[in-house]
């Protein structure tokens, strides 16, 4: 699917265990959306810290095993591997309980980290990293790099602050947003828009921002690509949980759109990857290429 191009990602965050009652899984969004990007076949290498401990060690055997460069997962001694208490409710979307502070609060960077992002195509980030100052930092310093910058929106409260946002919005190149997220911030930005569109080309004006994506659930997404509007209305499956729903979307939408596919196609088949996620339990359930192109169909 990548046209005989190789894509080389580096995602930036957290790495942690979601917990779900007595069941743990490996989790947090960069990670997510890295997994599923090298399930498309690209080359694909995390960046982020866990702690010299059990869990630490099972999320590093657990990466490694599944394809990825784990040589920038560092290790410390002074902070434990990260955990998230996950609640669902009845139609299966989570709140989140995230300890602070943790591993991924405290990424520091290395001469390798920085360039694995200097040789890579694409750089993935996302808000929740940015609650500490240090794997803010270290953030920061990486935005500087000659990228292409993937900026994936994850608003969880109390883990944000509009002025942080509103940066690592102006130093990407692609932000996904959800509906939510989007109407929550043009808010703050000022906007009095009520559309989703509207609320887009707001952010256009406001920002350098050319590229965008909105989803909408299972209604489907928007996306905004080289002054176009594509959209989908969504695929129906019986949700288990919409954990990892939008990670996996957003890996399956630009691993299609860097590797030169059909915007259209684009976005019809990550909302049919995001879909077929919410449908098993978890972040990062195994899907097959025919099931994608089944409910496409």
């Amino acid at each position: 699917m990548n046209n005989g191009k190789k894509l080389k990602a580096v995602a930036y965050g957290e790495v942690l265990w979601d917990i779900f009652g007595n069941e743990k899984k490996i989790g947090g969004a960069p990670l997510n959306v890295a997994l599923r990007m090298k399930t498309f076949g690209c080359e694909v290498a995390m960046i982020s810290c866990v702690g010299k401990d059990k869990d630490g060690r099972a999320i590093l055997d657990q990466v490694k095993r599944l394809g990825l460069d784990t040589n920038c997962i560092m290790e410390t001694e002074d902070f434990a591997t990260g955990v998230v208490n996950v609640t669902l409710n009845k139609s299966g979307s989570a709140d989140y309980e995230i300890t602070y502070p943790a591993a991924w609060d405290k990424i520091i960077l290395n001469d390798v980290a920085k360039k694995l992002v200097a040789d890579a195509d694409v750089l993935i980030y996302g808000s929740l990293v940015c609650r500490d100052k240090i794997s803010r930092e270290s953030l920061e310093e990486l935005l500087h790099t000659k990228v292409y910058k993937v900026f994936d929106v994850n608003l969880r409260k109390p883990h944000y602050s509009y002025g942080i946002l509103e940066k690592l919005m102006y130093s990407a190149d692609f932000v996904k947003f959800n509906d939510e997220e989007l109407f929550e911030i043009t808010a703050a930005m000022g906007s009095s828009f009520t559309t989703l569109e509207e609320n887009m080309n707001f952010i256009t004006e406001k920002t350098t921002i050319t590229a965008m994506c909105v989803t909408r659930g299972k209604h489907g997404a928007l996306l905004m690509w080289e002054g176009q509007l594509y959209e989908n209305s969504g695929y129906p499956v019986q949700v288990a949980d919409t954990v990892g729903a939008g990670d996996s979307f957003l890996a399956a939408l630009i691993t299609s759109l860097l590797s030169g596919k059909d915007p259209q196609h684009a976005v019809d088949f990550a909302c049919a990857v995001g879909a077929l996620v919410a449908e098993a339990p978890g972040a990062n359930p195994e899907i097959s290429y025919s099931r994608i192109e089944n409910l496409m169909m």
